[in-house]
C-alpha cells in the first residue's frame, strides 16, 4: 500500500498534508472522457438522486431541474408534503408537486413519491413541528380517516404519472416517529396507506421501509404485521464511509423479503456524504471533503450495482437545510445546514438554498457513472484472476488484500466491465497502488476509466497479449475509489 505524504515541517511539525493520489495514473495515455448523457436519452437505469425537502420549500427546483437532467441519472425521489398540500380540512392543493413531476417527466426522469409526514390540522402536536416531520396520523381516528384520503388523492391525482409511492421516511428513527419508533405501529400504517393508494389508482407500486438503521428486527415485526403481502419493494438507507457494509445489508434483506414474500424488491432510498466539515446531518462530524464526498458516492454506488437493487438514490440534489427537528416560529430551529449536495448551494437568511447550484466533483462523478451504466447489464463473473508480481511502480508488490473489491458486468452487445478498488478508509487514507491480473475469453479493446472523472485510459504500454484473448495487465493502478476496466464497446 502506498500512502503518499509530505512533511512540512512550519512552526506545528505535527502537521501532515496528505497528496491527491493521482501519480500511479499519470503514466498512461489519456485517449478520451466519458460523454455525458442527458436523462432524456436514456430509456432505463438504476441510478436516482433525490430531490427531498419541497415539502419544506427549501430550494428553487426550476434552478435544479436542468442540471438534474444533465446528470443523466433516471429516478428522483420527492416527498409529497401532506401539510404543504392540505392548508384547509379537505382541500387539497397539488399545484405546487405538479410543477415537480411534470417538470421531471418532461426532462425524461422518473419521480418516486415518499408519502409524508403530518398535518397540523389533525395532530396538535404536528402544528408546532416545522413541516409536520415525524408525527404519523395515528393517535385519531380522525387523523387516520385525513391521511387515508388524502393518500388516496394523490394517486389519484397523480395516476398514469406516478408508479412508485413509499410509506413514510425513516419511521425506525425517533426524528422521523417522534412519539418512538414502533416496527409494529409501522406495519400497520403501510398496510393501511397501502389499501388507501390503491383505492386511488390500483396499479400503483407500494414501497415499505425507508429504513435507517441496520436493524433487522425491526423489519422482522414490521413484515409479521402482514406488511409483506401488501408492498412491492423496501427501501434502506445506508450512510456510512464505509461501502462494504452494503453487501451484506442487502443480502440480508432479500433473505428476509423471501421468507414473507419473495417478489419484494430492494431499493437504496438514501446514501450519500457530506463534502466539507461543519454541516448537520448523518456523517457531520467527518473530515469531509469534495474529494471524498465523490469516493463516496461513486464506492457507495457500484456497491449498489454490484448487489443488482433495483435502483439506488444518491442524498441529494443539493445543499439544503436538513429540517428535521425544526419547531414552527423559531427559525433558528431548523437552520440546520447540510452540504450532501452534487450541487453547491448558498443560503439566505430563511435557510432557503440559493446561487447557481454549481456543480462539485460528486456531480461529475455521478454524471460518468450515469452515463457508464444506462440502459441494461447484469452482474457476471468473469475470467479475471487476481496474479500479484513485483512492482517498480511502488518499489514493492502489487496489491494484494483483503480490502480488494471486484465485480464483473455484460451488456447485451456482449462488451464487458471489470471495476475494482482498494475500500480503504476514506477519512484517513489516499492510496494508490498496482495489481496485476490475467483475462481469458474476453474479447475487444481494453480500456481504464476513471469513474471519479471520467477520464478513459490506454493501457496498450501494460498489456501483455498472449493470443486468443488471453492478456496479462501487468502493474495497472489501483486506487481508493472504482477503476472499470472495458473490453470491447461498454461505454
Amino acid at each position: 500500500m502506498i500512502i503518499a505524504i509530505n512533511l512540512y515541517l512550519y512552526s506545528f511539525p505535527w502537521v501532515l498534508i496528505v497528496n491527491k493520489g493521482v501519480f500511479i495514473l499519470e503514466r498512461l495515455l489519456k485517449i478520451g472522457k466519458v460523454a455525458p448523457k442527458h436523462s432524456s436519452q436514456i430509456i432505463h437505469s438504476r441510478l436516482g438522486i433525490g430531490f427531498e425537502k419541497l415539502d419544506r420549500n427549501a430550494f428553487d427546483p426550476a434552478k435544479a431541474y436542468d442540471k438534474v437532467a444533465e446528470l443523466g441519472v433516471k429516478w428522483v425521489r420527492i416527498q409529497s408534503g401532506w401539510a404543504r398540500t392540505e392548508q384547509a380540512k379537505g382541500q387539497y392543493d397539488f399545484a405546487w408537486l405538479d410543477n415537480v413531476v411534470d417538470n421531471l417527466l418532461k426532462r425524461g426522469l422518473v419521480p418516486w413519491i415518499c408519502l409524508c409526514y403530518g398535518n397540523g390540522l389533525y395532530d396538535e402536536k404536528a402544528a408546532k413541528v416545522f413541516g409536520a416531520v415525524g408525527c404519523p396520523p395515528i393517535h385519531s381516528q380522525e387523523a387516520k380517516t385525513a391521511w387515508h384520503n388524502y393518500v388516496k388523492a394523490t394517486t389519484e391525482h397523480f395516476k398514469g404519472r406516478v408508479a412508485y409511492y413509499e410509506v413514510w421516511n425513516e419511521p425506525d428513527g425517533n426524528w422521523c416517529w417522534k412519539h418512538g419508533a414502533d416496527a409494529r405501529e409501522y406495519g400497520e400504517f403501510v398496510i393501511a396507506t397501502a389499501k388507501a393508494a390503491r383505492a386511488g389508482d390500483d396499479s400503483v407500486k407500494i414501497i415499505g421501509g425507508a429504513q435507517c438503521r441496520r436493524d433487522l428486527h425491526f423489519m422482522d415485526i414490521a413484515f409479521a404485521t402482514g406488511m409483506g403481502h401488501y408492498i412491492d419493494a423496501v427501501t434502506f438507507h445506508e450512510y456510512t464511509p464505509d461501502e462494504k457494509s452494503v453487501f451484506g445489508r442487502v443480502a440480508a434483506l432479500k433473505a428476509l423479503c423471501s421468507i414473507y414474500n419473495p417478489s419484494i424488491e430492494i431499493i437504496q432510498g438514501e446514501s450519500g456524504s457530506q463534502s466539507r466539515s461543519g454541516g448537520c446531518g448523518a456523517l457531520n462530524t467527518g473530515a469531509w471533503t469534495p474529494r471524498k464526498q465523490a469516493k463516496q458516492l461513486a464506492r457507495h454506488t457500484m456497491a449498489d450495482l454490484i448487489t443488482a437493487v433495483k435502483f439506488t438514490s444518491y442524498f441529494s440534489c443539493m445543499d439544503m437545510i436538513e429540517a428535521l427537528n425544526g419547531t414552527v416560529g423559531d427559525k433558528n430551529s431548523y437552520l440546520d445546514y447540510g452540504y450532501f449536495g452534487v450541487l453547491n448551494a448558498d443560503f439566505d437568511e430563511n435557510g432557503y438554498a440559493t446561487g447557481e447550484y454549481s456543480p462539485k466533483i460528486s456531480y461529475t462523478t455521478l454524471q460518468v457513472l450515469s452515463s457508464i451504466f444506462a440502459e441494461d447489464f447484469e452482474v457476471v463473473d468473469l475470467p479475471i484472476l487476481f496474479c500479484p508480481l513485483e512492482s517498480g511502480r511502488v518499489f514493492g508488490h502489487d496489491f494484494n488484500e483483503p480490502s480488494l473489491i471486484s465485480s464483473g458486468f455484460k451488456k447485451p452487445n456482449g462488451s464487458h466491465a471489470f471495476v475494482y478498488w482498494n475500500s480503504a478508509d476514506l477519512m484517513t487514507t489516499e492510496f494508490e497502488s498496482t495489481i496485476t491480473i490475467q483475462t481469458a475469453g474476453l474479447e475487444g479493446k481494453i480500456r481504464l476509466i476513471n469513474l471519479l472523472d471520467g477520464t478513459i485510459y490506454s493501457l496498450s504500454d501494460l498489456v501483455e497479449d498472449k493470443g486468443d484473448n488471453r492478456y496479462w495487465l501487468k502493474n495497472i493502478p489501483i486506487t481508493d475509489y472504482p477503476l472499470l476496466l472495458t473490453f470491447g464497446d461498454f461505454i
